[in-house]
């Protein structure tokens, strides 16, 4: 079914094959890009509520103090996301995140991106050394990287090609009203999905920003004492209040 293959389109420079799905990337940036200019200076307004929204999504998500260094990725990811869903509704069109590459490519990013943010915010060394603590437990962590790069990216493939399919073939079968309202249920889908994989990305990003954010806290408070400055620091607020005994 055209819809599942994703042929050879052209040759670039005789040497890279450039199939369908990247094709259809390019057209939806670039359908991106334009309709972000047009609204600048058209609709200013419009588009900065778009931004409110995707800054609110973002921040409901996200348990930091700062969401400047995450709203580019996040909000490019979910506009992107958006838009490729959407855009097999235009006629001869199909959404680039049917294709699984594309997919595994937004995925790869969101995981790649988590211990970035992790290592901006705490430090290589130290980010990789709690990745790595307990070692016993580095195996288990790995898998667990490699199980959410899946989920995601076999998530959001599944939900979009499996809406183009009964709309091809519905479409197909009956070519006229029935088709119309699946598209819009095909459409609604696609909405969900890049609120899910917008939503599951700012977690993921959270959750290692989150314990950066408390050890450096404690750090800074000075909060990470030893034992023993522990019980000194006990002994020392007993006798100020005249309850030490010795």
């Amino acid at each position: 079914m055209d819809v599942i293959e994703h042929p050879i389109v052209f040759t670039l420079f005789g040497l890279i094959p450039i199939r369908d799905t990247v094709l259809y990337t390019w057209i939806t940036m670039a359908a991106i890009i334009a309709l972000v200019l047009i609204l600048k200076l058209l609709k200013p307004n419009l588009l900065e509520f778009i931004l409110e929204a995707i800054i609110g999504i973002v921040d409901d998500a996200m348990d930091v103090d700062d969401l400047h260094p995450y709203i580019p990725l996040l909000g490019s990811l979910m506009i992107f996301t958006l838009t490729s869903n959407l855009i097999s509704i235009v006629p001869r069109m199909k959404s680039p995140t049917s294709d699984i590459n594309t997919t595994i490519a937004l995925a790869l990013i969101v995981v790649f991106s988590v211990h970035i943010y992790g290592m901006i915010k705490k430090g290589v060394f130290p980010y990789l050394k709690d990745f790595a603590s307990p070692i016993l437990l580095f195996p288990i962590e790995l898998i667990g990287q490699f199980s959410r790069t899946l989920s995601l990216s076999m998530r959001l493939f599944g939900n979009v090609l499996s809406g183009d399919l009964i709309v091809a073939i519905v479409f197909s079968i009956i070519p006229y009203l029935l088709p119309i309202a699946l598209t819009a249920v095909s459409m609604v889908s696609g909405i969900l999905q890049a609120f899910v994989l917008t939503t599951l990305a700012a977690l993921f990003i959270s959750s290692a920003v989150e314990i950066n954010e408390e050890d450096s806290k404690m750090k800074s408070e000075g909060k990470k004492m030893s034992i023993k400055e522990l019980i000194n620091k006990k002994i020392r607020k007993d006798k100020a209040n005249g309850e030490f005994k010795p």
